[in-house]
């Protein structure tokens, strides 16, 4: 498995380097070596995203932090969770259920960004700087499990109705 995988990381061609990935994998017995097999799951889906595979890449990241994850192997497993947020997958905190995540300054902030205004826009309507849009907007993004301006309103949906708020 490790001599394929290796072969793998070295190949210059995309093909020829998932094609190895796939034998590495394939490897009967592979699997008890939780950590190895997890590791080349990892450059496997690396390898993915790399070549433009991006929703392919997702399920080889997943498995590896998974793997991570049980195994404790904290540095792999966010190698992993950076390699997944690059092809815009988000972790949902357990908070995230609740309405109670974000602030009401925040909700507007993100509110208003899920409209398409732009932080400069943000800004003058709430007579603030359009740098504390930005640092607030870079605080919403994990609270909420995205990684991009595009993902914000299904996010935003997705959250219950504060009653207090009108």
């Amino acid at each position: 498995m490790l001599t394929e995988a290796s072969a793998a990381l070295c190949a210059e061609d995309d093909e020829e380097a998932l094609r190895l990935f796939a034998l590495a994998l394939g490897t009967p017995g592979g699997q008890r070596w939780r950590f190895d097999h997890a590791r080349v799951q990892l450059a496997y889906g690396e390898r993915l995203r790399r070549a433009r595979a991006t929703a392919a890449s997702r399920a080889p990241l997943r498995a590896a932090l998974a793997a991570f994850e049980e195994l404790g192997a904290r540095p792999w497993a966010e190698r992993a969770v950076k390699e997944l947020r690059a092809t815009g997958w988000g972790r949902r905190r357990p908070d995230a259920a609740h309405g109670s995540v974000l602030s009401a300054q925040e909700r507007e902030i993100a509110d208003l960004a899920a409209t398409g205004l732009t932080n400069k826009q943000i800004a003058e309507r709430l007579f603030v700087s359009h740098r504390t849009v930005g640092a607030h907007l870079y605080q919403i993004y994990p609270k909420l499990g995205i990684t991009s301006r595009a993902m914000l309103r299904d996010a935003l949906n997705a959250l219950p109705e504060d009653p207090a708020v009108p």
